[in-house]
């Protein structure tokens, strides 16, 4: 595999305040401190910003020059129901009492999606008084049976967890995009290679969709998970290293990838699109196990055929490495 580079250039840090998401501390992680009410009211001010006044149905915005392009917080603050002052504690990072039935004003009016949705409650609820230190992650043998199932009905098949790090894949999978189990342990994760190994740029079709998606997947994770010493290690590594990224995660999305379809140009099969489903196993709900398939009879269903039957994996390994999504 070919060393990844530094493309991270040209940031002010000392203009990002103490616990900005995009500031790593002294030691090249995230600050630990970073305040839940901060990463609420980022999420808020963030959602706002998205939602035009049209989307919203507000058809008579008022007269005189608007200064933002998404919804004004007395905007949202009339939608849900609530005061402008409480809005604006909120968004502040002055507040995090909000009930669940605030915040379920607040994620109707602001039209977010399900994934979006549980993400705000969970960066308004309560947060553990000590940090737990995150269990290792197991991938359990049923789960491993079926990916070799799917190897065998020529289906490419991998399990990520927290952080998003590839906990397993079948061959297929490894042929179609790199074999993880090859790498290092701390060098399997979708995220890291993402945004760190330059041929991810050649192999996915559409890389922004791809990296917005992989940075919004991992915000999720960080609000599931907001005392994990390893997420903070590797969204300040990210931060420091891919300028992408550090625009990408100061969007403040979040996304959960349940079904869709990626599409690759993979460098001997050529053009490859795929259609993917989530599961999560019933024995960690911190696992996903992600299953892509093609149409029947199309072009990719044949070039995904041909692939099974490649019987030298380390040429396309390290060709195309890439990352799951």
């Amino acid at each position: 595999m070919r060393s990844t580079r530094d493309d991270h250039r040209g940031t002010d840090w000392a203009t990002l305040p103490p616990w900005s998401p995009q500031r790593p501390c002294e030691s090249g992680q995230m600050d630990r401190e970073y305040p839940a009410s901060a990463s609420l009211a980022e999420f808020l001010r963030s959602a706002r910003s998205r939602l035009t006044p049209q989307k919203a149905g507000l058809d008579d915005v008022g007269p005189g020059r608007r200064r933002v392009s998404g919804l004004r917080r007395e905007e949202l603050a009339g939608l849900a129901g609530v005061s402008v002052d409480y809005c604006t504690r909120l968004e502040q990072g002055r507040s995090r009492s909000a009930s669940a039935e605030v915040l379920d004003a607040l994620a109707t009016a602001l039209q977010l999606d399900d994934a979006e949705r549980g993400h705000l409650h969970t960066l308004a609820g309560p947060q553990p008084v000590r940090p737990r230190r995150p269990r290792p992650q197991r991938v359990h043998r049923a789960t491993r049976d079926l990916l070799d199932t799917l190897q065998q009905a020529g289906r490419p098949g991998f399990v990520l967890g927290r952080r998003l790090d590839v906990l397993a894949h079948n061959e297929l999978a490894g042929r179609l995009i790199t074999d993880f189990q090859a790498l290092p342990t701390a060098e399997r994760n979708q995220a890291r290679f993402v945004f760190l190994d330059p041929h991810a740029r050649e192999l996915y079709r559409d890389w922004s969709r791809v990296a917005a998606d992989t940075a919004a997947m991992l915000r999720l994770d960080a609000g599931r998970h907001p005392d994990d010493p390893a997420l903070s290690s590797l969204v300040g590594e990210l931060s420091i290293r891919s300028r992408d990224f550090s625009r990408f995660w100061a969007d403040a999305e979040v996304h959960r990838r349940a079904t869709g379809t990626r599409a690759y140009h993979h460098p001997l099969m050529g053009e490859v699109t795929v259609t993917c489903q989530a599961l999560n196993p019933v024995d960690d709900p911190d696992q996903t196990l992600f299953v892509y398939g093609t149409e029947h009879g199309s072009p990719s269903e044949t070039s995904l055929r041909l692939l099974a039957q490649w019987t030298d994996t380390g040429g396309v390994a390290t060709q195309a490495p890439g990352a799951h999504d």
